[in-house]
């Protein structure tokens, strides 16, 4: 079933913190088509090794996540790690979402497969899409004053999750999601039901502590919360 994810809409309001972030790289001590992504601020690519579409490759080992990921996005992961193989970090700097969803959660098993840490760092952002690329680190770090924001989807019908039963394909493809990331079946539910408490043209805004929070259910999981610690800002 062909499935489209509305883009969160500019009427949206921003955190002034994400309005004002200026993103330059320097390290400082501290079966269709989808859009769910927010607007994105620059990067200073002056700065940068190397780009491969939405990543940057700060150095040898980190790679940074700084615009809204597509159907070219897996591959350009590929594209990156065959040239930088020891890179087994990626930063959510500036992280808006995905133009495609199914590629998405694509980007998202390769992320794990390749043993990526997941890191937001202070003043990273991770919104909509890029949160289910951020639960594919192996390990977790998150800052206190990083952001994350997450909404509900609608179809090409005009239907979101509440309109379909609980044992649809449209569910289990999250779920199983989630699953593969770490999460036991009922704090999979539990999150993709927070998800979707708001509708698809709206967000919830969730600090780095609140998603910490949500994703510290999983004791066998290690979460690790940055106060000091490498970012990019």
């Amino acid at each position: 079933m062909k499935r489209v994810f509305a883009i969160l809409a500019a009427s949206c309001a921003v955190p002034a913190a994400a309005q004002s972030q200026t993103v330059i790289e320097e390290w400082v001590v501290i079966e269709s088509s989808a859009t769910r992504a927010t607007s994105s601020t620059a990067l200073e690519e002056s700065s940068t090794i190397a780009a491969y579409g939405p990543f940057r490759v700060v150095d040898e080992r980190t790679a940074a996540l700084v615009g809204v990921t597509d159907a070219r996005s897996p591959a350009h992961f590929v594209a990156m790690l065959e040239a930088f193989p020891a890179i087994d970090t990626l930063d959510f700097v500036e992280a808006p979402g995905t133009h495609d969803d199914r590629a998405n959660l694509e980007l998202g098993r390769a992320i794990r497969e390749r043993g990526l840490a997941t890191r937001a760092g202070e003043g990273g952002s991770v919104r909509s899409g890029a949160v289910e690329l951020f639960l594919a680190g192996t390990t977790r770090e998150i800052a206190p004053g990083s952001e994350f924001a997450v909404h509900g989807w609608l179809d090409d019908w005009g239907r979101g999750a509440e309109d379909y039963p609980a044992d649809a394909p449209e569910h289990r493809r999250y779920l199983e999601y989630y699953m593969e990331m770490g999460m036991d079946e009922a704090h999979a539910s539990r999150f993709y039901a927070m998800t979707n408490s708001v509708p698809f043209e709206d967000a919830r805004w969730l600090t780095g502590a609140q998603m910490l929070d949500w994703l510290d259910e999983k004791p066998a999981k290690r979460i690790a919360k940055l106060d000091s610690v490498p970012v990019l800002q």
